[in-house]
């Protein structure tokens, strides 16, 4: 048996937590490989919509297992209103959810050394959710970091102290407030116990035995291929491999182990925060995406950023990822508008070029469209494939043939019931 993995193909928000709840019941177990609580997925159903941060999107199919695996960072704060917010909905917490002992804890002081960062960095900030996320990649990586295995150690609170006091000396280097940081850590207190009433595991042998046990299990992703740490728009990233090579490492699955690789998009592009942006609208067009499509970040509340579907940015992340179904979201937007645009190419330095280059800075890319005719029919009340307009058959054909690889999957509004399979 194989893992079969859902990610997303631009800079984040495709509407991946829709998809992940649409599919669940294809798969045992929902397991989340990376990012931490700056990820907003979306769920809307039975008139009630959910926003996931840290807790995979399967969680409520009752029969599906959700696993936080060791490569996301968890906030016990935020993962604690989250469980709050489920048991309002009826969620048999300790049955559905499993969380990796491996995966890092995010500290009070990892939220103000991020605020302090981006402080600093004035001008050249990177937009930062301020969630914290960076820092505890930090320690991660830099072998300072505090583990879900070990709040149940005895030594947790000398090694937290430990930690915080390194912290703040850091924040004393940036002269950063820290007085709100005794309120903050009664919280982050008080929300551990949360954490240590779920099950907590050694999820990669939970997962490896699955498998052998021919469980079927699907890895989720968050943020977007393009916020890679490696291949992403460099510095203007995430802290994480959000490509599909992060789920072998965020679930400890050997790489032969991954199946089906679901790419998402938007039938066109938006981005939070800063950052390069080839195919950015600061016209009419680009202000109406904005306004038909409810662009505003899940997790932050910020207005995202819009622009028409970049053909050289996704198929640099289908490459990357190895992706063998596309998922097109959103498509219902577009039915604003009377002419649709792709990029299909840049102009890099006087030279027009087909794939996603080292920089991608503004100044050194210019879009170069090719247009389709759109749709004006409304397509949240398809209900068939076959209902769907011809023109948007034909965009969607176009970028099939561009990418040679099949959309299975077309969302035309946020619900589980306006999703078609082709």
């Amino acid at each position: 048996m194989k893992t079969d993995i859902l990610l997303g193909l631009q800079w984040g928000d495709e509407g991946k937590g829709k998809i992940v709840d649409v599919l669940t019941p294809q798969y045992d177990i929902i397991a989340r490989f990376q990012g931490g609580p700056n990820a907003g997925h979306t769920l809307e159903f039975n008139e009630i919509k959910h926003v996931l941060h840290t807790i995979p999107s399967g969680i409520f199919r009752p029969e599906a297992i959700n696993i936080i695996g060791n490569g996301v960072v968890i906030d016990p704060v935020t993962l604690a209103k989250e469980l709050d917010a489920l048991q309002e909905h009826e969620v048999d917490i300790s049955k559905a959810l499993r969380v990796s002992k491996k995966a890092h804890i995010i500290l009070p002081t990892h939220r103000l050394l991020d605020a302090a960062s981006e402080r600093a960095k004035g001008s050249s900030k990177i937009g930062s959710t301020l969630k914290g996320i960076g820092p505890t990649y930090m320690d991660k990586t830099g072998r300072n970091g505090l583990r879900v295995g070990d709040i149940i150690e005895e030594n947790f609170t000398e090694r937290y102290a430990a930690l915080k006091q390194k912290h703040l000396q850091l924040l004393e280097n940036f002269d950063y407030p820290t007085e709100d940081l005794g309120a903050m850590e009664d919280v982050f207190f008080e929300s551990l116990e949360s954490l240590r009433k779920l099950p907590l595991i050694d999820s990669e042998h939970y997962l490896n035995d699955a498998l052998k046990n021919n469980k079927k299990i699907l890895a989720e992703g968050a943020q977007g291929s393009l916020l890679d740490i490696d291949f992403g728009s460099y510095p203007f990233v995430t802290s994480s491999n959000t490509v599909s090579a992060g789920a072998c490492i965020g679930l400890g699955l050997a790489p032969n182990k991954i199946g089906e690789v679901f790419g998402i998009f938007k039938a066109y592009c938006t981005r939070v925060g800063s950052g390069p942006f080839p195919s950015e609208l600061f016209d009419q067009d680009g202000r109406r995406l904005a306004t038909k499509g409810h662009e505003f970040g899940a997790t932050t509340g910020r207005p995202r950023r819009c622009g028409w579907l970049d053909l050289p940015a996704l198929k640099y992340a289908a490459m990357l990822n190895g992706v063998t179904q596309l998922i097109m979201t959103k498509a219902d937007v577009l039915s604003a508008f009377e002419i649709i645009k792709v990029c299909t190419h840049y102009i890099y330095k006087g030279e027009k070029i087909d794939y996603f280059p080292y920089d991608v800075n503004g100044e050194n890319i210019e879009p170069v469209w090719q247009e389709f005719k759109g749709w004006a029919e409304d397509l949240t009340h398809v209900k068939f494939v076959d209902e769907l307009p011809g023109t948007l058959i034909e965009y969607i054909e176009f970028i099939e043939e561009q990418l040679n690889v099949p959309v299975k999957i077309v969302s035309v509004g946020p619900k589980r019931d306006q999703t078609l399979m082709r």
